[in-house]
């Protein structure tokens, strides 16, 4: 069993995304201990993934925080993920609506699982909070992006484990501009820029086409959501500069 009890630990899921890298400098600014954690599932955006190193080094080289930032953990989880079945963020498909109510994007179980994970890592490295960046204000419907679902994702970790957990979501209740405010509070327009040109949130993975909001393809529902919480930022606060 690795890290010291004493110092107040966290594990970050951090995927090389907005939301995730928001939440790692959230989490830095808070505990004095954070490690952080990706999972490879055989998603479309894969080269969301390939970018987080070079984020990690990015936000470390910020300084100023609370926290040193840790060791990464990378799980693959690619055969259990497509065995279960193809959705448009693993299988070559337009993404659309379903019957559910839900789009194809959806990956069933995928968040419970993350956490899972995470907990066992957690578990051997002395971390008490995990930290994700799920969210119901701005999102897609998704069942295991929910409030409630966590929470009794959290008691369920704390009985299996027998271990006290804290799962903490910090954009639960903020829209995507709320996102990028945050995300200047904390690191200032350095941290910004970070986001924009080293984070990847567009299912397609599209890594060439560059907005003023970042990389991406700008069709797909994470690329509309990114953009549209960018211009809502940006008129909310208009002499932020």
């Amino acid at each position: 069993m690795s890290g010291d009890e004493s110092v107040e630990g966290a594990l970050v899921l951090f995927s090389g995304g907005q939301d995730s890298t928001t939440c790692l400098a959230w989490a830095l600014a808070r505990y004095e201990r954070v490690e952080t954690v990706g999972f490879d599932y055989g998603q479309r955006h894969r080269a969301e993934l390939d970018g987080r190193e070079a984020l990690r080094t990015g936000i470390a080289a910020l300084g100023g925080w609370r926290g040193t930032l840790g060791p990464d953990h990378l799980v693959n989880i690619e055969g259990g993920m497509t065995a279960i079945g193809e959705t448009a963020l693993t299988g070559a498909m337009e993404i659309a609506m379903t019957g559910t109510g839900l789009p194809n994007t959806f990956v069933p179980g995928r968040n419970l699982l993350f956490f899972t994970y995470a907990a066992a890592i957690a578990y051997r490295r002395n971390l008490k909070r995990l930290i994700g960046g799920m969210c119901e204000t701005d999102y897609s419907g998704y069942p295991d992006c929910r409030d409630d679902t966590l929470k009794a994702m959290q008691l369920a970790l704390n009985l299996g484990l027998e271990r006290r957990f804290v799962v903490e979501t910090p954009l639960m209740w903020i829209d995507k501009a709320g996102t990028w405010r945050l995300a200047e509070a904390l690191g200032g327009e350095r941290l910004v820029s970070l986001i924009v040109e080293g984070t990847l949130s567009c299912y397609r993975g599209e890594r060439q086409l560059r907005h003023d909001w970042g990389y991406g393809c700008g069709t797909c529902p994470a690329c509309r959501l990114r953009e549209a919480g960018w211009r809502r930022w940006r008129e909310r606060f208009p002499d932020r500069e």
